[in-house]
């Protein structure tokens, strides 16, 4: 089982939509028995929150449920799941800050973009519509090829 845990600030738009749609690619391919996500966000601002609406609209759109519940991240995360996907470099920096966090474990999602490679995903929550749609379009062409890479570690 690979369990990967995606990360952004509040765990209300970024994170939550990358694990909805890397949740979504998983079940489309019968991969849940062996590859599971998760969710967490590096400051606890909105602890038991929903996503926020306009982020679970523009994903719904698409075909996307985003349930989960905004938490922080804590210590026992690092052992618990095999890759910890950040949403931009001070969620990295916030991250590997903290004790625990093992090398190779934390990536910044667009690190797996083809066109974006290395790049930040923008936070939309301050932006207009279009700003969730392009973290969707972001997040579903790398999350596609990080999950290409997860297949060949288990097969």
């Amino acid at each position: 089982m690979r369990k990967v845990l995606f990360v952004c600030l509040g765990n209300i738009c970024r994170s939550p939509a990358a694990e909805g749609i890397f949740e979504a690619m998983i079940n489309r391919q019968g991969l849940e028995r062996v590859i599971s996500c998760d969710s967490a966000g590096t400051s606890g601002y909105h602890q038991g929150d929903l996503a926020d609406k306009r982020m679970r609209e523009t994903a719904e759109k698409r075909g996307y449920k985003l349930t989960s519940r905004s938490r922080q991240i804590d210590l026992h995360d690092f052992n618990e799941f095999d890759y910890i996907l950040v949403a931009d470099e001070s969620n990295k920096r916030n991250v590997l800050s903290l004790p625990g966090v093992k090398e190779g474990q934390v990536f910044k999602i667009l690190d797996f973009s083809l066109e974006n490679k290395g790049e930040d995903v923008p936070d939309p929550y301050y932006g207009g519509d279009k700003g969730f749609d392009l973290v969707l379009n972001l997040l579903e062409e790398s999350l596609k090829n990080f999950l290409s890479k997860v297949k060949k570690e288990i097969a």
